[in-house]
């Protein structure tokens, strides 16, 4: 925050309002804090064994407004419950560990990197909407990796799972060709 006539604030109003909701979770609840605060009513209301499929009220009367893109876990937290969100974290959980397992035995340096780039961009991802979502974190936009509606946001990360794939597939491979091809 600016403190003089001459400095400026290099926030935008609504990154400031973000950063307001995000350390006082119980203020202007029907303005700026609307969505934070109704995705925790969300992922409260599922319980243990969630809803039901589709029976979610803040899906269904959408009290959530950015449910696909910003905030699809406390939706799928409020159908599925805490049983199905602990899955749902177990399989982020498991592709990110898959990605390491795939770096750590790459033949190169380079597929290594690649595999720890994609795990390392799951695992952020996935961290920063969940804690965006239950009130650790203040709401920054990131999406939930391959959960979230968007199509760059897929595409992005099913081309990087594409990518470790590969490099899990040619840490087999045979060694380079020491002799020239066609004899020469």
């Amino acid at each position: 925050m600016p403190t003089g006539k001459n400095e400026v604030d290099p926030m935008r109003g609504y990154q400031n309002e973000r950063i307001t909701a995000w350390l006082h979770p119980g203020e202007n609840i029907l303005g700026y804090n609307w969505d934070p605060h109704q995705a925790r009513v969300a992922i409260g209301n599922g319980g243990w064994l969630g809803q039901g499929f589709m029976r979610g009220s803040q899906n269904q009367f959408l009290f959530l407004h950015e449910q696909h893109s910003d905030f699809p876990f406390p939706v799928f937290s409020e159908e599925w419950g805490f049983a199905g969100s602990l899955t749902l974290v177990g399989l982020y959980a498991l592709l990110v560990l898959w990605c390491l397992r795939v770096a750590s035995t790459s033949k190169d340096r380079f597929g290594a990197v690649i595999a720890t780039g994609v795990g390392a961009i799951v695992f952020w991802h996935a961290v920063f909407n969940l804690g965006m979502v239950t009130g650790l974190l203040p709401v920054v936009g990131v999406t939930l990796p391959l959960f979230s509606y968007g199509g760059s946001s897929v595409m992005t990360i099913l081309l990087g799972v594409g990518l470790v794939m590969n490099v899990s597939m040619r840490r087999y491979a045979s060694p380079a060709r020491t002799t020239p091809l066609l004899g020469f």
